[in-house]
Parts: structure tokens; sequence; C-alpha cells
């Protein structure tokens, strides 16, 4: 009987001390997940760099890129023109030309940003990207599509000003008011996307560092990491209705503002005209907005577009607007136009002058 008990209480042991030990490898197991947890938040794993693979799988590509060398070069040289015409002639200092210029610089940023890398991958089959690099043309990217935004909505208050206002533009719109404003523009647009691009040395990237578009891009960065990027989505969201959907909805408003005013001319032919007046700007904010917008909201929120087709898409709604600003809005201007076709002139006055002596 004795022996019986004996047995009993050493399986009674036996058990306590199997139950004990599943408790302590339980315990263990729980301790090494939070570890591994605590380290992958704590750690962060930041690549050599980025491949920019967004152009591999399209036929004839080298067209593409022999398009976007022609882009960048009108890019270049026509809002050159603008700069250097508004920067030379005092009489155009005034704020309607300094929104202008505003833009003009802006156009010029943000396609050097992207279309010489482009076309060096194309050329020099190098598509590597160090990682510090690859910030650094987020951040530009990203900092001039914003001011081009606010840009856009600049030219649209300066339009609200001169059609709502007309004998209080003066005093209203002033050129110390209008630097103000431009300088504001900066500033915020800068500061938040700094915030955003800096959050983003807060991701490990210990996966794939493949990015399929045709630059640094955010989001498709961000999706990379193997932590958690959701902070990085909500930056991304916040920074769009800030930075895009704001500007946009401001130039609504100030064209329904612009309408009332219109329709409230007695004369059709000086509605037409005023309107008139709003045409290009229209047109410039058709091209940035619309594209941008679509393929912003189809590929960043659905996902229910075609990855290639987004990159050239994208590609295309970036690159275009800096290209023909210039041409649809800036050299179209009364003011521009003299004196971009003064020299011209006086050349032709002094052929005509040459020949007449000749023939004499």
């Amino acid at each position: 009987m004795q022996a019986v008990c004996d047995v009993i209480s050493l399986f009674v042991r036996l058990e306590s001390y199997y139950a004990e030990a599943v408790h302590q490898q339980r315990l263990l197991r729980s301790t090494m997940s939070f570890l591994r947890a605590l380290l992958n938040d704590t750690v962060i794993i930041h690549p050599p760099g980025f491949y920019i693979i967004g152009f591999q799988n399209f036929p004839s590509i080298s067209f593409y890129f022999i398009f976007l060398a022609f882009v960048y070069a009108v890019t270049v040289l026509f809002n050159s023109v603008v700069i250097c015409v508004i920067a030379f002639n005092h009489c155009l200092h005034t704020p309607k030309f300094l929104a202008v210029l505003n833009l003009a610089v802006i156009d010029v940023i943000l396609n050097t940003c992207t279309i010489p890398s482009m076309i060096k991958v194309f050329l020099v089959k190098d598509n590597f990207i160090p990682f510090n690099l690859c910030l650094v043309q987020m951040f530009i990217y990203y900092a001039f599509a914003t001011l081009e935004s606010y840009a856009l909505a600049i030219l649209a208050y300066d339009r609200l000003i001169a059609i709502c206002f007309p004998l209080r533009q003066n005093s209203i719109n002033t050129f110390g008011r209008m630097c103000c404003i431009v300088s504001i523009s900066w500033s915020f647009a800068l500061g938040v996307v700094a915030f955003s691009i800096g959050i983003m040395t807060q991701l490990s990237f210990c996966n794939s560092v493949r990015v399929f578009s045709y630059f640094c891009d955010y989001a498709p960065v961000f999706r990379l990491a193997c932590n958690d990027y959701t902070m990085q989505w909500w930056a991304a969201s916040l920074s769009a209705i800030m930075l895009l959907i704001l500007p946009f909805t401001f130039i609504l408003l100030s064209y329904v503002s612009i309408l009332v005013t219109v329709f409230r001319m007695k004369s059709l032919d000086s509605r037409v005209k005023t309107l008139a007046t709003c045409v290009e700007h229209i047109i410039l904010v058709a091209v940035f907005y619309i594209p941008l917008l679509v393929i912003f909201t189809i590929g960043f929120y659905l996902r229910a577009i075609n990855p290639d087709q987004r990159v050239l898409s994208l590609s295309l709604a970036s690159c275009i607007p800096p290209c023909i600003n210039p041409i649809v809005y800036s050299l179209k201007t009364k003011e521009i136009k003299i004196r971009v076709l003064a020299p011209i002139r006086k050349n032709q006055v002094g052929v005509q002058r040459k020949c007449c002596r000749i023939l004499k």
C-alpha cells in the first residue's frame, strides 16, 4: 500500500514539474516574441540604396526618353526666358508677375528633379540610387510638386482680386503682400514635406529594395518596409489633402466667385473679355490637377490601376505641366510677349533700314 502511495506522489510531482516546464516554455516564447517585436521597432535597417525599375517592362522605351529629353529642353528654355524677362525688367516687378516668376522657377526645378535621372538610367543602364540621395530626390519632387499646386492657387488669387475687386486691386494685392503669400506657401510646403520624408527614416528595409516607379516615389518606397508603416500612410494621405486638395478647392471657390461677378455684368462683351483672361489659367489647372487626382485616388487608395500604367501616367502628369505652363500662360501674357519680341522687331527694323540704304 505504501508503494502505491509513493508511485502516486511521484506521478503528482512529475505532473507538477511538467506543468511548470510548460509554463516556463510559454513564458520564454512570449518573452522572445516581445523582444523580437521590440527589436524590430527599435533597430532600424537602412539599405545601401534602391533600384528604380519603373520602365523595365515598356516596349520601345527609347522613344519615350527622347520625348522626355525634348520636354525637359522646352521646360528649361521657355521658363528661363520668362525668368530673365521678369527679373531684368523693373516694370514687371508687380504682384502678378511675381506669381508668374514663382511658377517658372518651380517648373524648372520640378522637371530637373526627375527627367535627368530618368534619362541617366536609360543611357547608362544604372538604376541604382543611394538611400540618402533617394530621400533627397523624394523631398525635392514632392516639395516642388506641392509648390506647383500652391503657385496655381496664387495665380487664381490674383485673378480673383483683379476681377472681383478691380477698383481696389492695387491696394489689396500689393507687391509686399504677394511676397508674403509666396513666402508662406514655400515655408508651409517645405515644412510639411520635410516632416513626411523625415519619418521615412524610421522604417526598416530588410526585404526588397526594388522601387516600381520612375523615381524614389513615396508610397512605393514605404510599402517595401518590413515594419509597420501606418504613420507614413497617414502622412501621405494628410499631406495630399493639405498640399493638393486644399489648393484645388481654393481655385474652384475662386472661380465660383469670379463667375458670380461676371454674370452680374450687364454687357455680354465685358463678360466674354473677362472670362477670356482666365482661359489660360484654367487650362493649366486642368492639365496639372485632373491627372494627379485621378492617379492618386485610383492608385493610392483603390489600387485599381495597372502598375505600368501608373508609372507612365504619373510621369507624364508630372513632366508635361512644367513644359506647357510658359507656352500656354506666361509667354502669352501681353507684357512678356512685348518684351520677348522687342529684340526681334529691332533686328527686323535694322535689316529693313539696311535694305533701303542698299536699294538707294
